[in-house]
């Protein structure tokens, strides 16, 4: 039982694959059809280009990930530091208010 299962589910497809050749030659004889059997073949390659560069973006999330990562790893100890530290209280002093010069008198010669 099992044996004519799988020879009718292969059946099933070699009938369906070809009625697939059948329906593309049907439409490569329609006016315009094979142009754009050649749109859906060029559409096909551009999207096989985009999967590839999409694939290589991959590592790259990964090794930007783990500089983010070592970052935040450098920057914390930076942070805590700044936390654990304290500063030295400094006294207050009044600051007296600055003076400012008395001008120069001018000399009193004048030429005539």
């Amino acid at each position: 039982m099992a044996r004519s299962r799988k020879t009718q589910q292969k059946d099933v497809v070699t009938r369906l694959s070809d009625k697939g050749e059948e329906t593309l030659q049907r439409i490569a004889e329609l006016p315009g059809g094979k142009s754009m059997l050649k749109a859906m073949g060029d559409a096909r390659d551009r999207l096989d280009e985009m999967t590839k560069k999409l694939r290589s973006i991959d590592p790259l999330e990964r090794r930007v990930a783990a500089l983010e990562k070592k970052l935040a790893a450098l920057e914390r100890p930076r942070t805590a530091a700044k936390k654990t530290t304290t500063s030295r209280s400094r006294a207050t002093t009044t600051r007296k208010p600055a003076t400012r010069a008395k001008p120069k008198p001018k000399s009193g010669s004048s030429s005539s």
